[in-house]
């Protein structure tokens, strides 16, 4: 219960206007704010540009040449599938995190290859993929079981 409260807190106290860091990804991705909670009792909040539809999901990140410490982007999807990513004409080596429509990290791939065509797979099904600067997840210790909190003024689209 105390863990609940302090996360319905620290979404309170977040910023609901995410910083502006780069303006191509500003023109073209909707803001919002995430959390995460870890394991360890701490919680993270990142801003993150939304890839909501298919043109956003096939570009992502690409050329891309830097990302804000506590920035990233969370692809949405509109139903728990198996979702499979890669790096092409990517330039930043990222962490990927899989999570579940219910918020909970699948899994983690640390530490991407940039500009590598190798499919990067979730390990079951899942709802958003989150990439992060490499080394966030390790540094951070977010592991698998962890949960996202989805905050900000942009809804994830309901499912189908």
């Amino acid at each position: 219960m105390k863990r609940t409260l302090a996360i319905l807190l620290l979404l309170t106290a977040c910023s609901v206007i995410p910083v502006a860091a780069n303006p191509e990804l500003d023109a073209d991705f909707a803001q919002s704010t995430i959390v995460i909670s870890s394991s360890h009792a701490a919680c993270y909040r990142f801003d993150v540009y939304l890839a909501l539809e298919s043109k956003q999901w096939q570009r992502g990140l690409m050329h891309v040449r830097t990302l804000e410490p506590w920035s990233g982007m969370l692809f949405v999807y509109r139903a728990e599938a198996r979702r499979s990513m890669w790096m092409k004409n990517t330039f930043l080596p990222l962490d990927m995190l899989f999570i579940r429509a219910d918020g909970t990290i699948s899994s983690i791939v640390e530490n991407t290859e940039p500009q590598s065509l190798r499919s990067i797979s979730s390990t079951d099904n899942v709802r958003y993929v989150l990439e992060l600067n490499a080394g966030v997840t390790a540094r951070l210790q977010i592991a698998a079981g962890d949960t996202l909190v989805w905050a900000g003024d942009v809804n994830p689209p309901s499912q189908d």
